[in-house]
């Protein structure tokens, strides 16, 4: 597994909704072995990004940072 994953926030700061997409399909294509599915994998491909990047935001912002101000 590749062990040059970028952090996605610092602190309070929420993760762009951009930058979780990119995480969760570079995770996807890890995980599949593929960095572009066949065509007759693409629906499954595009769900697992969708479901993965729904999970990584709640985790998000569920996080509570301790001593920090949350950005409204």
């Amino acid at each position: 597994m590749c062990r040059s994953i970028k952090v996605l926030r610092e602190g309070a700061t929420p993760a762009p909704e951009e930058d979780v997409e990119a995480a969760a399909r570079q995770f996807v294509r890890k995980i599949s072995g593929f960095s572009k599915p066949a065509a007759h994998n693409q629906a499954v491909f595009d769900q697992a990004i969708d479901e993965i990047a729904a999970a990584s935001q709640r985790l998000l912002d569920g996080l509570e940072v301790r001593g920090a101000r949350r950005a409204s």
